[in-house]
């Protein structure tokens, strides 16, 4: 795999948006977190035969789809010959979901517009944020995440959910946090999805402006935003004070096992 220019930089594969390696970033003891190891993207099922091969080249063993049920069904992935999958279904438990109604955007944007014009978008948004901290399958999901990249054997991993912002985005926040990313780095790499991922949903943007809704109405939703991850952090901290407390406590990665994440995945 080629050297990245710079961390965050984006894997251009015209069927597999918002795809980049998680790596890169410095951390505050002078390391820096592995490159080829952790791949993040959008789910895999538009993936097309050329775009499938740029993918196995770099060498990726195991995908992680923190998709519903629903979505998985409506949407499954592009399977990879000798790549090992695991469902991780962060939002099971939850009765918001915001994440997960991604499709309907897709899908349905008439049914989707009535939803946007209520001003409600991020206040569902920041909701499903504090989800990820509270709901037992989110611990349960992130915690099968964490452990899996405390075996070599196992990597590189890719993890995904629907579009790769905000189930992905956070396992993405937490992780680098406990890796000891300095924060603006972390907010940066969040963020990066704006870039990285509203370009390629350009023609939904034009479906929806031809039912009469701005482009300002879509951007809460199809993009993420820094109050979505403050949410995180502050119900994070509000329950278990700090990054290792919530690891441990949180999802039962064990001070051994953490300093064992930090093994494997800086350099």
């Amino acid at each position: 795999m080629p050297e990245l220019s710079a961390p965050g930089e984006a894997i251009l594969l015209a069927t597999l948006p918002n795809l980049r390696d998680a790596g890169g970033w410095p951390t505050a003891d002078g390391r820096r977190v592995r490159t080829g190891v952790l791949f993040r993207s959008t789910a895999l099922d538009r993936l097309d035969d050329a775009d499938a091969a740029r993918l196995v080249a770099l060498g990726i063993r195991s995908i992680v789809d923190f998709r519903t049920s629903l979505e998985r069904e409506s949407q499954p992935d592009r399977v990879l010959e000798g790549v090992r999958t695991l469902v991780e279904d962060v939002l099971a438990d939850s009765t918001v979901a915001a994440p997960a109604q991604m499709q309907a955007f897709f899908r349905e944007p008439a049914q989707a517009l009535a939803f946007l014009e209520s001003g409600r978008g991020d206040q569902a948004m920041r909701a499903a944020y504090r989800e990820f901290i509270t709901l037992p399958s989110a611990r349960a999901g992130l915690a099968s995440f964490f452990r899996l990249l405390l075996d070599e054997d196992d990597l590189p991993v890719l993890y995904h959910c629907t579009t790769g912002k905000d189930r992905t985005g956070w396992a993405t926040a937490a992780l680098l946090t406990l890796l000891g990313v300095a924060e603006h780095d972390v907010y940066r790499e969040y963020l990066l999805t704006n870039e990285q991922l509203l370009p390629a949903l350009e023609p939904l943007f034009r479906r929806f402006e031809a039912h009469g809704a701005p482009r300002e109405l879509l951007v809460p939703v199809l993009g993420v935003d820094r109050s979505y991850l403050d949410e995180a952090f502050s119900a994070m901290r509000a329950e278990y004070g700090t990054i290792e407390r919530y690891f441990a406590e949180g999802l039962g990665i064990t001070d051994a096992e953490q300093a064992l994440l930090k093994e494997r995945l800086l350099e």
